[in-house]
């Protein structure tokens, strides 16, 4: 065989080989585990991420504490009557985030093409990566290992054709796993799946498609797209393309996070104003820790309340010059909050979150006329390098420490 004919066969192999190289790699229980590696003494038992007020919500919890029913976003007290011999940790966003972004760096030495979701889950499309580090399978054995030896954590790793079934060979292998799906098991391996595996397809949906006698994807398969659409109107066509496989979306890179933010809500409803101005103040030094964690500033500070009926109101403010001082984001959350006037309800939940997000290397932070401006933001910098160095509760403005001033 000469070197041509070896030249086409490796072409037409790494062809193959590309015709599977999305992946969406997905942290197990990423917050538990990261606080696992301070607490190693904890592994195999259930353990809950989360304030342990009742009305707090479970962040992150343990396979072991899944096993009793514990899910993330769930009411901590539902969560504390399923598993009370949970151990429930407090969570330190700041480390998640730390964490996070050397995640995503592992994730970036393996290809550009890198789409985050969220913190601890992306996906990626390493086809042009197979000539340099093997065939897709192998690669996603390496992002494994890797984030198993340098972070201390696990990940599961789904391999397909198309994000959607990248995204479900995940889920279907956690935790700790990895499954590849080729293009020709692609539909035999979706109809064998219950409805509710596609997107789009939450409890209702899938109780409406119940009547119908529609209860797995096959069956949405084996619908024509005219019955899908009277029910689930243009969710049907989606739904149906999802049911063959058919998702031509690419991975997207994605460098700059839209918007980071943080909220609480309260043990009880309040209509307490310095209870509120404590913990507007707690948050705006919480997303002013995330963006100078991140290198980014913001140049639009955004309010939300949440009233003890469930309605929401949000208010925002762009600012003249780009900030990432707790002091600024509270001092423009605190305008906010007096621009609602009189409050018709007490208060459940409270937010700050900074938008308009820009990288702070290439933003100039012009001198505020106010020096007091350029002092805080020095203090918080150096705060940021005590909490590195001692952890996070090492150094707190006087006011956080008052009684009753949250739940962190």
């Amino acid at each position: 065989m000469g070197p041509d004919e070896d030249r086409e066969q490796t072409e037409a192999r790494l062809r193959d080989l590309r015709r599977a190289s999305i992946m969406h790699v997905d942290m197990d229980a990423f917050f538990v585990s990261v606080e696992l590696r301070a607490r190693p003494d904890l592994r195999g038992r259930p353990v809950i991420v989360g304030f342990p007020a009742e009305r707090s919500v479970v962040l992150s919890a343990s396979y072991e504490a899944r096993r009793f029913g514990v899910k993330s976003a769930m009411p901590m007290a539902v969560a504390r009557r399923l598993c009370p011999q949970a151990t429930i940790i407090e969570p330190r966003h700041k480390l998640y985030y730390e964490v996070s972004g050397q995640l995503m760096a592992i994730f970036e030495s393996i290809t550009e093409l890198v789409e985050p979701l969220s913190v601890d889950e992306a996906f990626l499309d390493v086809g042009g990566a197979i000539r340099r580090l093997g065939p897709p399978s192998e690669i996603g054995q390496l992002i494994r290992r890797r984030v198993a030896g340098e972070l201390g954590i696990t990940a599961s790793v789904g391999i397909a054709a198309s994000k959607f079934v990248a995204k479900i060979a995940s889920t279907r292998c956690k935790p700790d796993g990895l499954l590849l799906i080729r293009p020709e098991q692609t539909v035999p391996y979706l109809h064998s799946l219950p409805v509710n595996a596609l997107w789009g397809v939450g409890g209702k949906t899938a109780e409406v498609l119940a009547r119908m006698g529609i209860r797995t994807v096959a069956d949405v398969a084996a619908t024509p797209v005219s019955s899908l659409k009277k029910v689930l109107g243009a969710t049907g066509e989606h739904v149906h393309r999802l049911s063959w496989g058919i998702d031509s979306r690419t991975v997207t890179p994605v460098r700059v996070e839209k918007s980071i933010g943080a909220e609480e809500t309260f043990a009880a409803d309040t209509a307490d104003d310095a209870l509120l101005h404590r913990e507007l103040l707690r948050l705006s030094h919480r997303t002013a820790e995330r963006l100078r964690a991140s290198g980014l500033v913001a140049r639009t500070v955004a309010l939300k309340l949440r009233y003890a009926d469930f309605s929401t109101v949000t208010r925002s403010r762009t600012v003249h010059t780009p900030l990432d001082s707790a002091q600024l984001i509270y001092a423009v959350a605190i305008q906010l909050l007096e621009s609602l006037g009189s409050r018709p309800l007490t208060v459940r939940l409270v937010g700050v979150r900074a938008e308009q997000l820009e990288a702070a290397a290439q933003t100039s932070l012009q001198l505020s006329l106010d020096r007091r401006d350029d002092n805080w933001r020095a203090a918080e910098q150096a705060l940021d390098k005590v909490a590195q160095k001692f952890g996070s509760k090492s150094v707190l403005p006087a006011r956080l420490l008052e009684p009753g001033s949250g739940n962190s």
